[in-house]
């Protein structure tokens, strides 16, 4: 896993623990999960809007922020960067539509 991933995953994780500390990602947490997944999609939405735009600085730093608020989702579910780097591994070398078919039915 790249470092910074894991740096990041890190300084979440820790954030968790200190949520009387003023910090943004404190404040993601103490809001709860459905704040958390209105920021994945508003992050999401701006990642799209830059895209279109076809600025290359304002698509890496839209999906940065859409990466960032996923992985602060992740933490608060209990899960890590590693677990979504393991999934993408066990797809390699899988067609997408082997991995499609391969899902119950409640995911596609």
């Amino acid at each position: 896993m790249s470092d910074v991933l894991q740096q990041l995953a890190d300084v979440l994780e820790q954030r968790k623990q200190q949520s009387d500390e003023p910090s943004y990602v404190a404040g993601l947490y103490a809001k709860g999960l459905d704040h958390i997944l209105k920021k994945i999609g508003e992050e999401a939405t701006e990642t799209i809007i830059a895209a279109k735009d076809g600025d290359p600085q304002k698509i890496v730093y839209e999906t940065a922020d859409l990466w960032f608020h996923s992985l602060v989702m992740l933490a608060h579910c209990g899960l890590g960067p590693q677990a979504v780097l393991d999934e993408l591994q066990r797809r390699f070398g899988l067609s997408g539509l082997q991995e499609k078919a391969q899902r119950p039915a409640s995911s596609q």
